[in-house]
Order: structure tokens, then C-alpha cells, then sequence
């Protein structure tokens, strides 16, 4: 019999990353994380770099809060020289809730969802659900604030029927409406009306005109949301949600050869890319003797077009390309009128796909 080995410590690497990714959002903060701890420094796409980026230098930078690139300079980089770039995308096909998700049916609290991305839906059905991703508040003095928020807990669910009241499942095949049936429940009208009442917004809280949040959303979600983000509810503005399977990755198979895992497309392959570039820089003489920067990108928006300013069909990538091209290094002015021009045919970039084409 064949000798069962554990599982690699890559796999249960990845698994670390994916388990708490459960949104574009949770991804890029992962991928920050991992750049944080192998010395990558934060610089922002408004500040001037020339005071700031140096030879040897690891630097990255995110917009949106869901889309993030790093870079490492060789050591013999000159402005000119080429990239050696991967990209990858943090988003994957899910149930997003829709920016009305207040729906009520046969006594059942629910909230309407709506697709994002090609998936397969029916997968969706009988699963323990919750939400994650980005919440605006609004501060004590009167700031808005972006916070990452993920309920650790089965909160949602879209049932199917048992298969006594619905006997055309085993003629005709499992057959679903994505609007009318993929509603998940949160909770029963009579327990939201009998249990703890969450606390109200106030009469004047308003958002995108006149409708209170609270005539959008159903109070219970939004009383989840303040206790997990530690806020009164009516500091919440407004909020861009996920809902994931509560169930985590895991490593499975009879020779712990498998990855039991959602999202897939494109973690695997957003998680590679961060640690390839990482990884590649232990020795700090490979670097040091490279006349390329390496770049890994991660976008967000691919499974909807990518057409949106953190999607790669933006401006991304080809302004972060430019500006390393004409920026000075070391403090040194040696960046050139054409030196963006003359990157671009030494440069290479991988479409890291998470599947064989």
C-alpha cells in the first residue's frame, strides 16, 4: 500500500490564505500581510515616488482596497529596462447582496442577492452562509471610514425542498429561477419581532437620497454587521458584501493529494504570484544582479469584464509601468523622455490562469 504522506506546507500555506479571504477585499489584505512581513513598504498612487523608490527597493501600493501592486528593483535597474510582471485577479464568482436586499416571503426574512461572475449556482443551494467584505462608517468626528468586516458565523441560507413536495426534482432534474429561488433566509419574521430588537437608525439617517438604510436592508443584518465592526448601527453608511461558504478549505483525498476549496479562481493563483515574488528574493544577490523590476499585479473585476478603475483594462497597470519608468532612483536623475517606450518590449507579464487552457 502507498505510504500516506502529510500534506505539503505549500497546500496548508495557501489553505492560511484562502481560509481568510473570503472577499476582494480580504484577498488584497492577505496579499499585504505576506508583503508586510518579507519587508515590502507601503507607498500611495498620489504621493511623488522619486524621493522614495531606490535600487534593491521592495515597495507596493493597493487601490480600492481590493486590487494591489508590488514590485522589486534590481539592483542594475536603469529607466529603460524592462519588467518582469504576473498577473493575477482577487475577486471569484459569488452571491453579492444587492443594494436593496429587503425582501420578506411566507414568513421568512430574506435578502436579495444578485450573481457577479460566472458561477455555477446551484452550488449555492444547502450550504451554512455568511457575508464579508467592505463597510463604510462614519466616525466620531464626523469622518467616513472603509472597514473590512466578515461575520464568522452561518447566518444565511438557501434552502432547496425535500423532495417529497417537490417530485419533478427526479424526472426532470434539480431546475431553479436565480431571481425567484436563490434568496437566502436570515431569519423568521416572528423571532426578528419577538427577540432582541436591534437597535433602530435614526429617523433622519439617510443614504443615496431619501430612503433610510434600514428601509434597504433588513435592521437584523445591519445589527450583525454593528456588533462585528463594534459600532451603533446608525454609524453605518453603507456596505459592498460577499457571501462566502462558512465551511473552510481543507486538504482532503485518501493521500491528502487534494485542495477541498472555493475560490479558486483565482487565489491559487493570486497567492502564487505573491509568494513567487517573495520567495524569489531570499537571496538577496538575485536581486541585487537583476536589471528588470519584478512586478506582480492583482486585480480586481476580472470575472465582470475588468472594466473598472481596479479591473486590469484600467489604467492600472500601463500608469504604474510609466511612472517606475520615469521615475528617479537613489535620488539620481537618469529617467529619459522614452525610457516608458523603450520598457515595454523588454517586459514580459504572465496571465496567471487558474486552469489549463
Amino acid at each position: 500500500m502507498t505510504e500516506i504522506h502529510p500534506a505539503p506546507i505549500e497546500a496548508k500555506d495557501f489553505l492560511d490564505f484562502v481560509n481568510q479571504a473570503q472577499s476582494p477585499f480580504h484577498a488584497t489584505e492577505q496579499a499585504v500581510l505576506r508583503l508586510r512581513k518579507a519587508g515590502f513598504q507601503e507607498i500611495k498612487e498620489k504621493d511623488n515616488w522619486n524621493n522614495t523608490l531606490k535600487r534593491n527597493g521592495k515597495y507596493y501600493f493597493t487601490r480600492n482596497r481590493s486590487a494591489v501592486i508590488a514590485f522589486a528593483v534590481g539592483g542594475k535597474y536603469k529607466p529603460g529596462n524592462g519588467f518582469s510582471a504576473i498577473g493575477a485577479h482577487t475577486d471569484s464568482p459569488c452571491l453579492k447582496i444587492k443594494p436593496v436586499s429587503k425582501k420578506e416571503k411566507l414568513g421568512y426574512l430574506q435578502v436579495g442577492v444578485q450573481l457577479y461572475g460566472g458561477g455555477l449556482w446551484h452550488t449555492w443551494f444547502d450550504r451554512d452562509l455568511s457575508v464579508a467584505g467592505r463597510v463604510v462608517v462614519e466616525t466620531e468626528d464626523g469622518k467616513l471610514e472603509s472597514r473590512l468586516a466578515r461575520i464568522d458565523r452561518p447566518i444565511l441560507r438557501i434552502p432547496t425542498l425535500a423532495i417529497h413536495l417537490d417530485r419533478s426534482t427526479s424526472a426532470e432534474g434539480f431546475k431553479f429561477n436565480n431571481e425567484t429561488h436563490l434568496t437566502p433566509m436570515i431569519s423568521t419574521v416572528t423571532k426578528s419581532l419577538t427577540g432582541a430588537p436591534p437597535k433602530a437608525l435614526k429617523p433622519d439617517t439617510e443614504i443615496n437620497g431619501d430612503i433610510p438604510l434600514s428601509e434597504k436592508h433588513h435592521p437584523v443584518l445591519l445589527h450583525l454587521l454593528s456588533k462585528e465592526l463594534n459600532v451603533d448601527v446608525e454609524k453605518i453608511l453603507d456596505f459592498e458584501l460577499c457571501l462566502y461558504d462558512t465551511q473552510p478549505s481543507a486538504i482532503g483525498g485518501a493521500y491528502n493529494e487534494f485542495i477541498f476549496s472555493g475560490r479558486l479562481d483565482n487565489l491559487m493563483m493570486s497567492y502564487c504570484s505573491v509568494e513567487a515574488l517573495i520567495r524569489s528574493l531570499k537571496d538577496s544577490n538575485s536581486l541585487a544582479n537583476d536589471p528588470n523590476i519584478r512586478l506582480v499585479s492583482l486585480f480586481d473585476n476580472e470575472e465582470v469584464g475588468s472594466n473598472t478603475a481596479h479591473g486590469a483594462d484600467s489604467n492600472l497597470l500601463p500608469s504604474t509601468f510609466e511612472r517606475l519608468s520615469l521615475a528617479n532612483y537613489d535620488g539620481e536623475v537618469e529617467s529619459h523622455q522614452t525610457a516608458y517606450l523603450e520598457a515595454l518590449p523588454k517586459s514580459y507579464l504572465i496571465s496567471d490562469p487558474s486552469k489549463r487552457e
